[in-house]
């Protein structure tokens, strides 16, 4: 077979993190990845879903194994102050330069993917099957997946028995957990324009006022959670954009808000997007708007649902692999996933796991002065830098190990 080239995970990581690129602009990480595969003896196939590339490797009779990783960075300007920090900029779907981070830790995703794959090619004789390694453009947008679904991977691609993947966060580096059932939320994202009447800032009375309309509205939703939700049900509301008037003494005539939901249960999700749209007509009404807000739903995905047997199976053998004390049930995660619906599009299990990449220490320290919020920076954050080592060695063993547990095992020779 010949020797197989032998990567360098760290400086790839560090390529990745100083050259993020933004949701369906990953088009020199696409091509690192695939440049990559096909190195190794991978079938590659670039620009599925406009950006995404997937690799196959077929190694015999067996199960087919997908494993996931997204590609895209943030537009966060990063402050971590590493020597190999983004500076990295971008242009938005609106056109605005910003600035460009992977702030979600999707580099560390791509880079334990590539070592995974390499790992899985140059030792196939410990497993039977076939690999399929997705590299998923576009996750911050919650358009990705569905691009590829939409773009025939199942038609192109060997259809996978098991989805497999991992989310990086500020758990310590070196544990792995994942939580059966419910495991990420749903996401929804509403936009409402809220109309009202522009005028003179000195004359309020020949205005409808829209910045006051939007304000109301805002506290108001506030009460969906606290006062519309069981304490037994978990929801997330929040406005993450107000946008309204040019200039301090005129009255604009109207105001623009973005909501996001997060949520597990479809019926409490149903419940929170409803009362949305009643609160925001409700305040239009009462602030004498001549006319309805206009509610847009979009980027909207159901609740990753992990397998809870594959869940049991896949812990399993980590917990053999790293030992005990590594492996947690970390509870449910408000924060939200598409790699789901690649799972729910093949009808097969998906087991996603949380990757840990806080510094042990850091977090010890954290954790014993009640601090880990406001002391270990989270995914989005400015601040959100995983520690190299031993987040990487851990992320690549835990994918090689995720697919050693569902491939078949080879036959043995008479």
């Amino acid at each position: 077979m010949g020797a197989e080239p032998t990567i360098d995970i760290e400086e790839l990581y560090k390529d990745l993190h100083r050259n993020p690129e933004l949701s369906f602009a990953e088009h020199r990480t696409a091509d690192i990845v695939a440049g990559h595969l096909a190195a190794l003896g991978y079938t590659v196939t670039s620009g599925v879903g406009r950006t995404g590339v997937v690799g196959v490797l077929e190694n015999g009779d067996g199960p087919t194994v997908l494993l996931r990783a997204d590609m895209d960075g943030l537009p966060v300007e990063e402050a971590t102050g590493l020597d190999y920090a983004s500076t990295a900029r971008g242009t938005d779907p609106d056109g605005t330069d910003v600035p460009v981070m992977h702030a979600c830790g999707h580099d560390v995703h791509v880079s334990c993917l590539i070592g995974a794959a390499e790992r899985l090619a140059t030792d196939r004789a410990g497993w039977s099957g076939t690999v399929v390694a997705l590299f998923q453009p576009a996750e911050e947008f919650a358009a990705g997946a569905r691009a590829m679904i939409d773009d025939g991977l199942y038609e192109r691609f060997p259809k996978p028995d098991i989805v497999l993947g991992q989310h990086v966060g500020p758990a310590p580096a070196g544990v792995l957990g994942a939580h059966p059932g419910p495991a990420f939320a749903a996401t929804d994202d509403v936009t409402i324009r809220l109309i009202g009447q522009g005028g003179h800032g000195s004359r309020p009375e020949t205005s409808i006022d829209p910045i006051l309309m939007a304000s109301a509205t805002v506290m108001r939703m506030q009460g969906i959670v606290s006062r519309e939700i069981a304490g037994s049900d978990t929801a997330v509301v929040t406005v993450g954009t107000l946008h309204a008037g040019s200039k301090t003494n005129i009255i604009p005539p109207d105001a623009l808000l973005g909501i996001n939901v997060r949520s597990y249960e479809p019926e409490i999700r149903e419940r929170v997007l409803t009362a949305i749209e009643r609160i925001a007509r409700a305040e239009a009404a009462a602030s004498g708007a001549h006319e309805e807000p206009e509610i847009t739903h979009s980027n909207g995905f159901a609740a990753l649902l992990n397998d809870p047997d594959a869940t049991e199976r896949t812990m399993a053998a980590f917990r053999s692999h790293f030992g005990d004390e590594r492996v947690t049930d970390p509870g449910a995660v408000t924060g939200s996933e598409d790699v789901g619906e690649l799972a729910t599009a093949a009808g097969v299990p998906i087991v996603y796991w949380i990757l840990g990449g806080a510094d042990a220490h850091a977090y010890a320290a954290a954790a014993a002065a009640g601090r880990i919020e406001q002391d270990i920076p989270s995914n989005h954050s400015p601040h959100f830098a995983p520690v190299i080592r031993p987040t990487l060695a851990t992320g690549i063993d835990a994918l090689v190990v995720a697919a050693h547990t569902w491939l078949g095992v080879p036959a043995l020779d008479a």
